[in-house]
This record gives C-alpha cells, structure tokens and sequence, in this order.
C-alpha cells in the first residue's frame, strides 16, 4: 500500500474525531493547550491503537481466508464508510439539529473522553484488520493515522470555536466516501491487476 493511500484512509478513520472535536470546540468559552493535549492523545492514540489490535487479529486468521481476504477488506471499508455516511445524514434531519456528538461536549473527563475515543475508533479497529489482509507495514500505518486523527482533532476544536457545527456533516460524508473508494480500489487491484 502507498502512502498517499495510507493518508487517505488516515484522514477516512479521522473524520469521527474530527467531527466530535467540533462539536467539543463549540462549547468552550477559550481553547486551552489541555483541550488541544487531550483530544490529540485520546482520538489520536486510540485511532493508532486500534488498527494495530485490528491488524493482529486479522493476522491469526489471514491464512483462512487469503482467498478472500479483497472481499473482506473492501466489505469491511465499505460499511464503515456506510455507516459514517448514515450516521452524517440521520443526524442533518434531527429536528433541534444536534448531533448526538454534542450531548457531551463540554466535558473532557476521562470517562467521557474514553467512550468517545472507543466508539469513534472502533472503524480504525476494522481497517486494521484490512491492513493484515493486504499485507501492509502495519507500524508506518498507524504512525500515520494516529498523527493525522491527532491533527484533525486539534484542528476540528478549533474550527468548532470559530465557525460552528456547519463543516461537521459534511466532514464525516466526506470520510465516508473516502473509506469506500479505498476499499473499491482495493478490490478493482485484487481482481483485475
């Protein structure tokens, strides 16, 4: 796997973080190094986490399934890009226009903080389970995607303190379809070329 194909399912598996941290941004009165420090090492270290639990699972079950191994990546790739794509729309026709990411985004307790890293990590954990398919350097991958969840989290705080929820819909629609075209691309490789 390429780079540049690492960074796109890096930024794909962020969008969750990302879209928490807005929601986390909008309810600070001031941005402190500490809210920076703790969405960067719990969004970004889970996301790093997990797609190496993911990948050593796979890796006891790969010779299994290697015949399959494409169809599993590319299914997997493509639920979660599903899911991020349902979840951006279901929550655009909520009526008082929350988002289910708001009800807790004042609080950056370590239980909170926790759940949240978990749940918008729990993608990670699948495309970690892809990487042991493919074949990838697991190590380079979750360097990658923990730095940039890590990135994309301070800058999603940020943005949720100067500009407001508008961005966060589309964020997670986007990230979705990342997460699709990866896994079609993958597939198209595996059975074509």
């Amino acid at each position: 796997m390429e780079l540049w194909e690492i960074l796109m399912i890096a930024v794909g598996v962020s969008m969750d973080a990302f879209a928490i941290s807005v929601g986390k941004g909008l309810s600070l009165p001031k941005i402190r190094l500490h809210h920076d420090c703790s969405v960067a090492l719990w969004f970004g270290g889970f996301q790093a986490l997990m797609p190496l639990l993911g990948y050593y699972l796979g890796r006891s079950f790969a010779s299994l399934i290697e015949r399959f191994d494409h169809w599993i990546a590319f299914a997997l790739l493509a639920l979660i890009g599903g899911n991020m794509i349902r979840e951006a729309l279901r929550e655009s026709t909520e009526k008082d226009g929350s988002t289910g990411h708001l009800s807790q985004a004042a609080d950056f307790g370590f239980r909170t903080m926790l759940g949240l890293a978990i749940a918008t990590s729990i993608d990670a954990l699948a495309c970690g389970v892809s990487f042991a398919l493919i074949g990838c350097n697991i190590w380079l991958c979750i360097l990658v995607i923990g730095l940039t969840t890590a990135a994309f989290s301070i800058a999603g705080l940020h943005l949720g303190h100067k500009v407001g929820t508008r961005f966060q819909r589309n964020s997670t629609l986007i990230g979705g379809a990342i997460l699709i075209l990866i896994g079609l691309k993958i597939l198209v490789e595996h059975l074509f070329f």
